[in-house]
Formats: C-alpha cells, structure tokens, sequence
C-alpha cells in the first residue's frame, strides 16, 4: 500500500518535472529563435546599406516634429521638438535610419536612427548627440544602445579593448573606420565627455548600461583613422 502511495507521488513529480524541462526549452528556443531573427534582419539591412543620397536638394526642407527624448540621466521618456529631412532617409522598423554600424570584434552589425526613444531602443542603436546629421562629421557623435546580457545590441560592448576597429555608412554613403582608443564606466549622468575637443576628427562615444547596473554606463571613444 504504502509503495502504491510512494510510486503515484513519484510519477506526479516525474510528470510536473518533464512539463517544467517543456516549457523552459520551448521559452529557451523560442528566446533564440527571436534574436536570431532580429539580428539577421539587422545584418541584412546593414549588409544592403550604402547611404541614401536621394537626401539632397529635394529633400532640403527642414519639417518640424515633436519627438519623445530620453533623458541622459535616467533614460525616462521627455518631449521635445526637433529638425530634419528625414522623409528622404531610408526606414528601419518605421525608424529613420541615418547610419549603420559594424564591430566585427563582437559580431555587431546594427542600423543607427535618428529617433531617440525607448521604443527605437529595443529595435536599433540611436545616435543621441548632437544629431544623426553629425555622424561621420568632425566632432563627437555618442551612439547608444541596450545591454540585453544577451549578445544583441550593446550587450558586448565591455569585450571591446582598444584597437578595435568599428565601421560607420551615414545616411550620406560616406562610410568612416574608427579605432577604440578608451574604455572605462562612467555614471549616467555624467555627459561632461560629450563635447570634447575632437582635434578636427570624427569621434565616436559608444553607451550602454553595465552589466551591475542601470546607474552606471561603459562608455567607449574611438576615433577616425
């Protein structure tokens, strides 16, 4: 009576264990499946990218439009109103794309937009400051992106070392390679970087979150060689 008992007991574990390995590998392979995906949509359009030099004379008036800004302290959503000709410029997942991004050192290869809002976040990088019109050009240009802990994205930004080398098109078709000179995590407030002296030269600051935390950022310079 008793192993009757015991035997019915381990088969209802045996049972709640099997469904639980189900589930965790049809949520593991379903995760996979969908940043597969992302991340081949995102190489395929970098890979196609040559700029769009329809953005010219036709496209030289400037249209107001109120977008959602995020906040360089905490990331929190404001609004504010900005400038550009973005309907000449090529889309990403109804994003305005001014550029795209290669780190072959990390397998990263992403689209960059010109939108800055929470929601362009999950689908590309942003270039945050000044503009999308600065990438390429003499100055700093700070990209951001996530850091999913997952490989999309940012998430690989702390293996960069220096001398690693990013590949930048802007939406112009003038494709620039910069080299990884800094690294170090800085707090989110901290922006004083951002208007560095550039000696003439386009920068690069690359942002993201840590691993430890949303309060602290890794922060990567590189610059035009």
């Amino acid at each position: 009576m008793f192993e009757s008992k015991y035997s019915k007991v381990l088969t209802v574990v045996l049972i709640i264990v099997i469904i639980a390995i189900v589930l965790l590998l049809g949520f593991l392979g379903f995760d996979y499946i969908k940043k597969y995906n992302s991340s081949k949509q995102a190489s395929d359009f970098v890979e196609d990218y040559q700029g769009d030099v329809t953005t010219s004379e036709e496209n030289t008036t400037d249209d107001s439009n109120e977008n959602v800004v995020l906040d360089s302290s905490n990331e929190t959503p404001i609004t504010s109103t900005t400038t550009g000709s973005g309907s000449g410029k090529k889309k990403y997942n109804g994003f305005t794309v001014v550029g795209t991004m290669k780190i072959p050192a990390i397998n990263l290869e992403y689209p960059i937009v010109e939108e800055v809002s929470t929601t362009a976040l999950e689908k590309a990088l942003i270039a945050l400051y000044p503009s999308g019109d600065n990438l390429n050009q003499p100055g700093n240009t700070v990209i951001i992106g996530h850091n999913y802990r997952n490989g999309m994205f940012f998430s690989n930004l702390k293996k960069l070392s220096n001398g690693a080398k990013i590949y930048v098109t802007d939406y112009r078709g003038k494709s620039v390679t910069y080299q990884v000179y800094n690294k170090f995590e800085a707090s989110s407030t901290d922006t004083s970087f951002y208007t560095r002296d550039t000696a003439g030269l386009a920068e690069l600051t690359l942002s993201t979150c840590t691993d430890a935390s949303n309060d602290q950022r890794t922060i990567i310079f590189a610059k035009q060689i």
